[in-house]
């Protein structure tokens, strides 16, 4: 099979930030919107020691509001404003609602859901100027907000109690900020990824038992029998922020290889007798729906 061909310029002159932008797939968003020419730059706690070339390392916290203000600042000042924002800074949380204590309720959802608010907010006077500047000369607004969400924000997740709860806020937060901001021209959606291979979720995989093992069995529950990519989100992430998608907004759109949609039944192992094989076949509960995890 070729390799796919390069990614087309449809965001030249378009300025982006993402947060979350130095490891997984906040990393290979920053990396998708400069290979479609936008200027970028990366927000994170731990921001690369070694810029790669077209994308401007910015120190932030999205659990502090001053933090996130001082960053959207410099990067609207090294990009010389912005027009893009990808909220993808997002902590995990494992245990079910017994299991879960205040503390960690609060600290869940002060990063996957109040971090994006924080974003947004010190971003929107950027937003607005980026807006009325192209509609003010007739051109389509490239204002736009792209959030992580997840798979988790509308399935319920064994175990995932307060990050079920944080995405699933986060994807109604979209919504409502969507309805917000339409009319001055800020398009807002979300994606929803589902199992991503990411380093998060092979640091999980690595707490079991049988780390192969549990990674194995992770796979063969996808409906594609693979995980998401994080290349695979990017590219959906700059879909929703090229000025091309002007009519898509208020949307959380999938991108978890058919997880939350498919009800398959449970993959058979290889059979050497056939009329073993339809016996079996026969006996699958059709209805069964495979287990889900997130990235």
């Amino acid at each position: 099979m070729s390799e796919l061909a390069p990614p087309a310029q449809e965001l030249s002159g378009v300025r982006a930030v993402v947060t979350g932008g130095a490891s997984g797939i906040g990393r290979a968003v920053a990396r998708a919107l400069r290979e479609r020419g936008a200027a970028v730059a990366s927000l994170d706690l731990r921001p690369l020691a070694a810029p790669e070339d077209g994308i401007a390392e910015v120190v932030c916290d999205v659990g502090d509001d001053t933090s996130v203000r001082a960053a959207v600042a410099r990067s609207a000042e090294l990009l010389g404003g912005l027009d893009v924002v990808v909220s993808n800074a997002g902590i995990g949380s494992t245990g079910g609602v017994e299991d879960v204590d205040d503390d960690e309720w609060h600290r869940v959802l002060d990063v996957n859901v109040v971090g994006a608010a924080r974003l947004v907010r010190a971003a929107l006077p950027h937003l607005r100027a980026s807006a009325a500047e192209a509609l003010a000369a007739g051109r389509p607004s490239p204002a736009a907000v792209v959030c992580t969400g997840s798979i988790g924000g509308w399935s319920g997740l064994v175990q995932r109690a307060a990050y079920n709860a944080s995405k699933g806020a986060l994807h109604a937060l979209v919504l409502a900020m969507a309805a917000d901001l339409v009319r001055e021209g800020v398009r807002v959606n979300a994606v929803a990824p589902g199992t991503a291979d990411t380093p998060w979720v092979r640091r999980l995989m690595a707490q079991a038992d049988d780390p192969d093992a549990a990674l194995a069995a992770l796979v063969a529950r996808q409906p594609t029998g693979r995980l998401v990519s994080a290349e695979q989100v990017a590219h959906a992430v700059c879909y929703l922020a090229s000025p091309l998608a002007g009519a898509t907004t208020g949307s959380v759109l999938q991108v978890d290889g058919g997880s939350h949609s498919l009800v398959l039944p449970p993959r058979q192992p290889p059979q050497t007798d056939q009329t073993d094989q339809t016996d079996q076949t026969d006996q699958t509960d059709q209805t069964d729906q495979p287990d889900r995890e997130t990235r």
